[in-house]
């Protein structure tokens, strides 16, 4: 590839040395800042402005701009005036609009191209939730690394992953995008999926920048209803929303996105409080803030800004520094400055931060280093898929497992595999897909055949779960009227010895947009289960679904369920490995499983009550009607062996100021298979400045036991695990007594009491 020697001033170049692509400089962090203010102090306010605005790429970027609004858009590429867009989805295209920037602009600063890859490119994996049910953070750091390896083979170098906003809600459809309902799950994925993308240097061409997002509180919308208001209060802001975003900026993580929603009445990308004294200030990250798509202007319809150029001056006054598609940055921040209602110095501070970005990424050495044919052309693809196929099989979460139903045993002779979903082969891809081709996932019926059973296997889908057109943008029209498919699957269900129903959500039933008053099964398909029942009660059901879903019927009546989330492109061939016993299931739920919708929000670190239970009367905290608790709770899983803990001890039961303790218990494996289980450890403050949640997960870790096995496992107890945002204002540990608790999910636990003294 031609090189390319950028020169503006000898003052430049000398500060800067050879924009060249055989430069290999890695500079220091000294050498950056000098890089970065001798850019600043050459460029116009109409040039900074420019480095602050996100294009989408909504045009064919090889071909000529027809559109009016297109056509200026590349006139202002062509002058250098925009600092970045997103979904250019090509080498070619990539290398079109960088070349368009870089050849007439005048002091020629490179692109950054960000693009949505949230569970993979071209080779997808389980969408996070169901990623996360794996608790293994070394698959969610190497996902992340083959979707970066895949996302720079195509020209991307920013992703706007990972998503760690905490959810509590199935009805939320983007609960299927993050980590679940804990802070320190959600933390651990977190650092594990920034390490993944930006590896140890953000120059490194196969790597891309990572996004913390959404800052703060989205997923904890009113009534899970996408974009709604949050109202939360200090304590929940700072003990469970924001923990997992300080980890992610601890992790070095490059930009962070902020979020739609207002908190308590301020939308969040025009709030001074999170962005400028939290993130820039208290945390001290260094890293640049993007808006989400539009957000700027959307303070519009919020009541909070009157139009587009007041939108602007909150936004660019409260830190954020990148304004994605919202067009507020352009129609006002020159006008601002000019008026004298914001400081040029403001728009210093943005700038300084995404070129400070744009040099990490090594963009300044060569604009074109994540444009190379060659490159995607090296891609292994095939190894990837065998990577997805692994962590796809370590996801699946194994809910109920009557009389050793499952693995499926070789004297079944007869399967009949039924469901909409059973030879679906784009559901399992899921929503926020990337490049993942539409229906080339491999379906369950795919996967089984693939698995050489013994045994003859029939299918029928029974009903269709939706009509229409299937896509991001369109809802899907569910099927509530077609059974004519009903009598086909009863008559092979009927025929055979075991039957497999895979029932569920389609792909796009969850994420963006997606939130739903009712989380059971839709359509027809519980009248087809319950169809099927009455004739072949031998059913194992497999869940495809990107959320917690109500299964209150089935979790009575059917005799095993395999939770198996959408998985991949590999979905069909892992979710057989778990059927058949290849894949001993080791997952354990990152969410809680309701009971009922009414139920919603849920979640296992609750707050107690005055009046928590009481069997004598009706008058405390609960329903007349259901159980209080999940249907199965957070950190559940079961495996095709079983697991007994040892007493729980510690070695010490006091501790004081600056000590550690250590909690060890032994775990072994008491049945016929090697397996693997999650050990979880929990902690409850019992007195504190403000009340505690009645436990909080503060550690696990995963033992693989042959049969008969035993290992010890043993945790930490320090200063730090017993910290919280305290009534003072701070982080900090008050001296008291605690339960730490230990388990194999969140209620199934044994208990010991520690004493911390200052």
């Amino acid at each position: 590839m031609k090189k390319y020697l950028l020169i503006i001033s000898s003052l430049f170049f000398g500060a800067m040395g050879a924009y060249s692509q055989s430069s290999g400089i890695k500079s220091s962090v000294e050498d950056v800042e000098t890089k970065v203010d001798s850019v600043l102090n050459l460029m116009t306010l109409e040039e900074k402005v420019g480095q602050m605005i996100q294009y989408n790429g909504s045009w064919d970027l090889t071909g000529p701009a027809s559109e009016v609004g297109n056509k200026e858009k590349e006139d202002r590429l062509k002058k250098g005036l925009v600092g970045s867009m997103l979904n250019v989805l090509s080498v070619e295209a990539t290398e079109k609009a960088q070349r368009m920037n870089m050849e007439n602009s005048r002091i020629k600063i490179p692109l950054i191209f960000g693009y949505d890859v949230i569970h993979g490119y071209k080779t997808i994996f389980p969408v996070p939730l169901g990623e996360t049910a794996s608790w293994d953070v070394d698959a969610a750091r190497e996902s992340a690394r083959i979707a970066a390896l895949e996302s720079v083979a195509e020209g991307v170098n920013w992703t706007f992953s990972p998503m760690i906003d905490i959810s509590r809600d199935a009805r939320w459809g983007r609960i299927m995008e993050g980590s679940g309902e804990d802070p320190y799950l959600t933390s651990q994925i977190a650092v594990a999926k920034v390490e993944g993308y930006q590896g140890e240097d953000l120059s490194d061409p196969k790597t891309i920048a990572a996004t913390a997002k959404h800052f703060a509180g989205y997923g904890l919308a009113e009534g899970g209803k996408d974009y709604n208001a949050v109202n939360i209060g200090k304590n929940e802001l700072h003990n469970i929303v924001l923990p997992p975003f300080k980890a992610a900026a601890d992790a070095g993580v490059a930009t962070f996105m902020n979020s739609f929603n207002t908190i308590d009445g301020i939308p969040a990308t025009g709030s001074e409080s999170l962005q400028r004294e939290i993130l820039k200030s208290e945390w001290d990250w260094q890293g640049f803030v993007v808006s989400d798509w539009g957000s700027i202007a959307e303070m519009i319809p919020h009541g909070f800004a009157r139009d587009k150029v007041h939108a602007a001056e909150i936004a660019v006054k409260a830190g954020s520094d990148m304004d994605m598609e919202g067009g507020a940055y352009e129609a006002g921040l020159e006008k601002l400055v000019e008026e004298g209602k914001i400081d040029e110095a403001l728009i210093d501070q943005a700038v300084r931060r995404i070129l400070r970005v744009k040099f990490k990424l090594g963009l300044f050495e060569d604009p074109y280093r994540y444009i190379n044919e060659d490159f995607a052309a090296k891609v292994p693809y095939q190894e990837h898929r065998e990577i997805a196929r692994d962590i796809a099989k370590k996801s699946i979460v194994l809910l109920k497992n009557e009389t050793n139903m499952l693995p499926l045993k070789n004297s079944v002779k007869k399967i009949a595999v039924i469901g909409p979903l059973a030879d679906d082969k784009d559901t399992p891809i899921g929503n926020w897909r990337a490049q993942g081709e539409a229906n080339s996932a491999v379906s369950v019926l795919e996967g089984l055949k693939n698995a050489n059973l013994d045994a003859e296997i029939t299918y029928a889908k029974g009903v269709t779960l939706g009509e229409g057109e299937r896509s991001f943008l369109f809802p899907l029209k569910i099927n509530e009227t077609d059974r004519s498919g009903i009598p086909d699957a009863v008559a092979k269900a009927k025929d055979a010895e075991m039957v497999i129903m895979v029932l569920g959500e389609d792909a796009f039933q969850s994420g963006e947009g997606r939130s739903q008053a009712n989380i059971g099964m839709a359509g027809l398909q519980k009248e087809l289960l319950k169809e099927v029942y009455k004739v072949n009660k031998n059913i194992v059901l497999v869940l495809m679904n990107g959320r917690p879903m109500e299964i209150n019927w089935s979790a009575g009546n059917i005799p095993a369920i395999v939770e198996a989330w959408q998985l991949g492109t590999e979905s069909g061939n892992a979710i057989a490995d778990v059927l058949t016993g290849k894949y001993n299931p080791s997952g354990k739920l990152p969410v809680s499983f309701p009971r009922a919708v009414g139920q919603e929000p849920l979640y296992y670190n609750r707050m107690n009550t005055g009046r928590p239970s009481n069997d004598q009367h009706v008058t405390y905290s609960h329903y007349t009607d259901i159980e209080n608790g999940p249907l199965y709770p957070f950190g559940y899983g079961l495996s095709y062996t079983t697991f007994e803990y040892g007493d729980v001890k510690l070695s010490s039961s006091e501790m004081n100021q600056g000590g550690e303790v250590t909690l060890s218990v032994s775990v072994t494996n008491t049945g016929d298979v090697k397996g693997k289980e999650v050990v979880q450890l929990y902690l409850h403050d019992l007195v504190a400045s403000i009340a505690r949640p009645i436990k909080e997960l503060k550690g696990f870790k995963m033992v693989e036991l042959e049969p008969g096995e035993t290992k010890e496992v043993n945790f930490k107890i320090d200063e730090k695990m017993l910290e919280f945002y305290t009534a003072a204002g701070k982080w900090e540990a008050e001296p008291g007594a605690f339960d730490l608790m230990v388990g194999g999910n969140s209620e199934e636990l044994q208990t010991v009491k520690l004493n911390y003294s200052k």
